[in-house]
């Protein structure tokens, strides 16, 4: 292997080049000098990494397997001890390696490791996954191969000691392999149907087993701090007359659901930037020259229910059709850092499924009845195929067949654009194949039944075969939707999508007549929903006074950095007004005098800017109110669905309920050292270091489109940012090619001793943006530059 870099090579390549590998040329590039050693060719078996500005790698190489390679290699070298700490949990080693005590997340919740590796001990099929994989397009099997032995290449050259501080030495950092990359894989699929029932696989037990926990049934995953906007704008609605996308998920700052910035080339075949995640070779949201893409959460349930008749006096025997079916018990053994015997559970299985426990919400294993969970999600790689295919798409209608073709989107939508200008939604995904008929026909029956319906959880009778999942022979697997069946709009001006339903992807165009396993129509919109319409429609209406002013990549970043809060627009002026008729609330914790605060929410901004005002006790405020009953005073109208509901109810219990809202938040305010009229930038924040940035932006629920969901922490005396906007971008098609400029909130490394752990946190903060290099010229010209070769 050799190595050649140009300046400081990216983090970790300065301990390769004090001798670890040899022999090592160093490559002064500079001005004509620098775009010549750009352009130099490629040998066979060599991977080029060249990183620019906030140090995202460019990757080129000549087959897949040498672009896995680069991918693993700049992985590993930015996060290292991520990754190694995700195969971990996946392996089901948690408690072994940092004990009982400890927790982990899964499925964006909080896990304790023990159930953690109970769960993942249990719910891979690695049979059925090396399947899949001997199956998959060879073109991505060499990717996956290549990005095993780049991530394990970078581990052996550098060795443990050399490492980054959180896992430096640590003996659980080992080498990868392809089945901890089918499990990487396999685990964010599941995210949103199999791993959001995790505590509830793990505690199900027959009746007279150990006392079941009183779980709740998981919340959809948009509304466990998930989400995204996504808009995707066509040539009737943009400057330049062709496409426009903004990528804005709101995903994780921690974990390995955190994006990686990264350009693959492959000369002549593929050239696609964007992001991706731990474990996954290619681009997930991101462009090429013809299309851009990003994805939203979905409203879709990626799984169903099922509820089981069981055997008179057999707790482990169902009946399907009057034939009885075995519940398989499945003995795990979970081993634990200093104990000398594994602790053992069981999980329970089905033909449909694992069996769940959620008595809190009527799913009971009794002598009656038990409940089993259908996945449609496992045991597939065909994301893997679909995000291949997008990299190489040329138009909107291919991203479209791409997505029918291969249900290759677990539990997301998917809005993009092309350079011809035509903007594209699909909600094509994943999805049990299930007609509100079948369902109606095959609704289970219990006292529980009414509200999971409400909650939109399907249960099915699993007594009777003919309520399983239909097959079709559209479909590459049996029981999903066709993906031809599901909700699709093409647009020349604009599609977008908050993560409520198709319904109102475009108001002009409304999608209806879909299962309700996909989402509901003509119901309220959430805030982030009606914002961006608002918004979009707005900025259409303002250009002296007339109509038809278009959409530009400056237009775009100053409408979602506008940090806007319609929840306020909605209801603070009357509660302003309510404030002065009744200015001291008593709570039990005694009397509080609102005017003070009421005066702070009257200066307010009504925005959620590092400046802003009174953004913190309207957040604190909104957290309480919006689950008040009757709230509105004006209810939702599907005729008047972005202006409605609005006004806060005149009505006494309503009023006095915000108030009572208000004090407690107030309450809290001061109980927390906080000042009423704290700039937001001072409560909300990143430490970095010494420093503490300002974090824009704030929780989706209160309206912001902006969003960051944070936690309050006493050590820091601030609310810390978990996840919201993370990677932003904005692509533009213009006559010469694709124009992107983007910021990744909390930068490329989760290494805080990494120059790219914060770097671009501090770009955030400042609310600016970065424009992309994409082409060889732009890249050549990034003053940043560096260049390393590697041979494989």
């Amino acid at each position: 292997m050799t190595l050649q870099s140009s300046s400081p090579p990216a983090p970790g390549g300065a301990r390769l080049l004090r001798g670890v590998l040899a022999p090592v040329a160093a490559i002064a590039l500079a001005g004509a000098a620098q775009a010549q050693a750009v352009d130099h060719p490629l040998n066979q078996g060599e991977v080029e990494i060249r990183r620019t500005a906030h140090g995202v790698p460019h990757i080129r190489a000549l087959d897949r397997e040498g672009l896995g390679f680069g991918a693993g290699y700049a992985y590993a070298q930015d996060n290292i001890c991520l990754m190694a700490d995700q195969i971990v949990t996946l392996s089901g080693e948690r408690a072994l390696t940092f004990g009982a005590e400890g927790q982990t997340t899964v499925s964006f919740r909080p896990i304790p490791n023990v159930e953690a590796d109970v769960f993942f001990r249990s719910i891979f099929d690695m049979d059925a996954l090396r399947q899949a994989f001997a199956e998959v397009d060879p073109r991505y099997a060499d990717m996956v191969r290549g990005y095993v032995a780049g991530y394990n290449r970078y581990l052996s050259d550098t060795g443990l000691a050399a490492l980054p501080a959180p896992c430096r030495g640590a003996a659980w950092v080992r080498p990868i392999t392809v089945d901890d990359l089918l499990r990487l894989n396999d685990e964010k699929m599941i995210q949103a149907s199999a791993g959001a029932w995790l505590s509830g696989i793990v505690a199900a037990v027959p009746p007279g087993g150990a006392a079941q926990v009183a779980l709740q049934a998981p919340e959809p995953a948009q509304y466990a701090g998930l989400g995204s906007n996504g808009w995707a704008f066509g040539k009737a609605f943009t400057t330049q007359g062709r496409g426009l996308v903004l990528a804005n998920p709101h995903f994780p700052w921690a974990t390995t659901n955190r994006f990686y910035q990264i350009h693959l080339t492959l000369p002549g075949e593929l050239d696609v930037m964007g992001v991706t995640m731990a474990g996954l070779p290619g681009v997930s949201i991101g462009f090429n020259k013809d299309v851009a893409w990003t994805h939203t959460v979905s409203t879709d349930r990626h799984f169903s229910l099922f509820q089981l008749d069981l055997k008179p006096g057999d707790p482990m025997t169902y009946l399907v059709d009057g034939a009885p079916q075995p519940i398989e018990a499945v003995t795990v053994e979970v081993p634990v850092k200093g104990e000398t015997e594994p602790r053992r559970r069981t999980v329970y299985r089905t033909a449909y499924g694992p069996i769940v426990a959620a008595p809190a919400s009527g799913f009971t294993w009794d002598t009656a009845h038990a409940y089993a969970l259908r996945d449609a999600n496992r045991g597939g790689l065909r994301s893997s195929e679909a995000w291949m295919r997008f990299g190489v798409a040329r138009s909107v209608e291919e991203i479209h067949q791409t997505l029918v073709e291969t249900l290759g989107m677990p539990w997301v939508n998917t809005i993009a654009a092309d350079r011809h200008g035509r903007a594209l939604y699909a909600d094509v995904t994943a999805t049990p194949n299930l007609t509100d008929a079948h369902m109606q026909t095959c609704a289970a029956e219990a006292p529980a039944a009414a509200n999971w319906r409400a909650a939109r959880l399907f249960v099915l009778d699993g007594a009777r075969a003919a309520c399983d999942w239909p097959a079709s022979p559209e479909t590459p697997v049996a029981g999903l939707m066709p993906g031809s069946a599901m909700p699709a709009l093409f647009r020349d001006d604009f599609v977008a999508n908050s993560n409520d339903s198709y319904w109102l992807t475009n108001p002009a165009a409304p999608l209806t007549g879909y299962p309700r396993v996909i989402g509901e129509e003509a119901v309220p919109q959430n805030l982030r929903t009606r914002s961006g319409l608002l918004e979009i429609a707005a900025w259409r209406e303002r250009r002296d006074g007339q109509p038809g002013r278009p959409f530009d990549r400056k237009a775009v970043e100053t409408i979602l950095y506008g940090n806007k809060v319609l929840g306020a627009d909605l209801v603070l002026d009357d509660l302003l007004a309510a404030c002065g008729q009744a200015p001291r609330q008593t709570l039990e914790t005694g009397v509080i005098d609102l005017a003070p605060a009421c005066a702070v929410l009257a200066r307010w901004d009504r925005r959620a800017d590092a400046d802003s005002v009174g953004t913190h006790l309207f957040l604190e405020f909104w957290t309480a109110a919006h689950k008040i009953s009757d709230l509105y005073a004006t209810p939702f109208d599907p005729q008047q669905p972005v202006t409605t509901p609005r006004g806060l109810s005149p009505a006494p219990e309503v009023r006095a309920a915000a108030l009572t809202a208000l004090a407690e938040a107030v309450r809290l305010t001061q109980a927390r050292g906080l000042a009423l009229a704290a700039p937001w930038g001072q409560v909300q924040v990143r430490p970095v270091g010494a420093e503490r940035l300002a974090v824009h932006g704030a929780d989706g629920d209160i309206g912001v489109l902006n969003a960051q969901r944070s936690v309050w922490s006493d050590k820091a005396r601030a609310y810390l940012p978990v996840h919201g906007s993370s990677y932003v971008q904005v692509v533009e098609f213009e006559a010469d090619g694709p124009k992107a400029e983007a910021v990744l909130s909390y930068g490329q490394s989760a290494h805080p001793d990494s120059p790219h752990y914060g770097d671009q946190t501090r770009l955030y903060a400042a609310e600016a943006w970065w424009p992309l290099p994409f082409t060889e010229a732009e890249i050549a010209a990034d003053p940043a530059l560096t260049v390393t070769r590697l041979s494989r």
